[in-house]
């Protein structure tokens, strides 16, 4: 869902965003404190445009409503925004939306690539090509992308 990035000579919260092809809000969201000073470290997106787009909250909107126009279960897209499924939204919020055709898994203790594919029904090889980096640590993202 994240990653750190350590802020570098020159950098502002709108050249960080673009970076990680983001925006400055989302990046003030996930942060507590959102200091851009050389060598802070911050956290980022870790995501790609291909398999992920950002919804805005509109006033009246509902993280089920939300979830149900993206095809996704709302427990896993609060998951994925780093939020309860209780949690109030708010207006001009951002979250992260998986984009049509993406499957995604957060992984639990005891998990192996194995009982994830079969789970997935794909390949365990085609688990590994499109996640470059599976630790199988406790809500590690997974995603598959239909071609």
């Amino acid at each position: 869902m994240y990653e750190v990035y350590m802020v570098k000579d020159g950098d502002t919260l709108e050249s960080i965003a673009n970076k990680f092809k983001t925006t400055p809000d989302v990046i003030k969201q996930i942060n507590d404190d959102i200091d851009i000073t050389v060598n802070k470290v911050i956290k980022v997106p870790k995501c790609c445009s291909k398999n992920f787009d950002y919804y805005v909250v509109l006033q009246g909107d509902t993280l089920y409503e939300i979830a149900n126009k993206n095809n996704i279960d709302p427990t896993l897209l609060a998951q994925l925004n780093g939020i309860n499924i209780d949690d109030y939204i708010y207006p001009n919020q951002v979250l992260l939306v998986p984009k049509a055709g993406s499957i995604l898994y957060f992984t639990a203790v005891g998990d192996t690539l194995a009982e994830i594919a079969e789970g997935l029904n794909i390949s365990l090889e085609e688990l590994i090509d499109q996640n470059n980096n599976i630790y199988l640590q406790p809500e590690q993202l997974i995603i598959y992308k239909y071609k």
